[in-house]
């Protein structure tokens, strides 16, 4: 891999793919795909920033945190994606969260088709979210 952002649909989806396929050919414990918090989305302000959202891909497994808002999208979303089946939920009772594991066995454009949804429909981001894929 060569860049490690993108901010067109296009451009992500491939960027996604590209990671996923490093991640494989690599044998890396997983790969994170990060954007920015968005104080309009996530309740942040210049005075207390938070992290933006996150997706964690391992093996074939998501890894991903979701409010209960995000959690209703999320399922809504898996009727989409009906391969993808949620395997995990975990919520620590000092979070105000749910930790959502999604076992997704698929190739890497479908893969990345899943996580760019996850940003836009999910996290709720615009179509022009910048997207960095972190950690390979």
């Amino acid at each position: 891999m060569t860049r490690f952002d993108a901010d067109t649909p296009a451009e992500r989806r491939k960027l996604f793919a590209e990671a996923v396929t490093a991640h494989r050919t690599r044998g890396s414990a997983f790969l994170t795909v990060e954007v920015d918090a968005d104080p309009d989305v996530d309740g942040t302000d210049d005075d207390d920033p938070l992290p933006g959202p996150w997706v964690q891909f391992s093996e074939k497994t998501f890894n991903l945190d979701v409010t209960d808002d995000e959690r209703a999208r999320l399922e809504a979303l898996l009727e989409q994606f009906r391969e993808f089946r949620i395997d995990e939920l975990s919520s620590p009772e000092e979070s105000e969260g749910t930790n959502v594991r999604i076992t997704a066995r698929s190739d890497a454009n479908r893969l990345a088709a899943f996580v760019d949804h996850v940003f836009q429909h999910v996290y709720d981001r615009d179509e022009d979210y910048r997207a960095w894929v972190t950690q390979i």
